[in-house]
């Protein structure tokens, strides 16, 4: 009997205060939806809890409170959500600026020319001292083939054979670089 008075109070309240509620409820979270669910789960909270209630305790007020603190969960998890959310994005947008910043830092000439110079001096020293020293006076002190023959006492045609055996040795050791070479240097 108390059960079927019970039902009859909770349809009653219910029916008078649902859509107040609902109201109250969306003024502060914004979301109708969100806003019906919370109002239910009040109701059904008071229902659960009823037996523990006072005789005159105000069960407007109870499910008005429970809503009020349904509020607050559901509006602290959206800012809890938002910091998140923000973190990270704030994360993905130092994380791209980082790899632009890098790679604008980026020069594939000094990535490779470090690596072809010392290709270029271990060729060079591997050539006989005076292949070498003839490709070093034509290439790096800008010396004309006659200049060199005179420095070294050899013919023109000497110098032009070391010059010559100097480059295909040159050519051999950077075989996997010519293109990047040739891209880097002459265009």
């Amino acid at each position: 009997m108390k059960e079927l008075s019970d039902l009859k109070i909770f349809n009653e309240l219910y029916t008078s205060c649902h859509s107040r509620f609902a109201r109250f409820a969306n003024s502060y979270i914004r979301d109708l939806p969100a806003s019906e669910d919370i109002v239910i789960e009040s109701f059904m909270a008071y229902w659960e809890n009823r037996d523990r209630l006072s005789e005159n305790s105000n069960i407007q007020a109870y499910i008005l409170t429970t809503i009020k603190n349904k509020c607050l969960s559901y509006l602290q998890h959206l800012e809890l959500k938002a910091r998140v959310l923000n973190n990270i994005e704030d994360n993905a947008q130092w994380e791209l600026n980082l790899r632009i910043s890098t790679l604008e830092a980026c020069d594939p000439k000094e990535l490779f020319s470090a690596e072809i110079q010392q290709i270029i001096n271990e060729s060079l020293a591997s050539l006989p001292e005076r292949t070498s020293e003839v490709f070093n006076l034509s290439r790096y002190k800008n010396k004309s083939h006659k200049e060199i023959a005179e420095v070294l006492n050899i013919t023109t045609k000497g110098v032009e054979f070391h010059i010559t055996k100097a480059l295909a040795q040159l050519r051999k050791d950077l075989k996997d670089y010519i293109l990047y070479i040739i891209v880097l240097f002459f265009l």
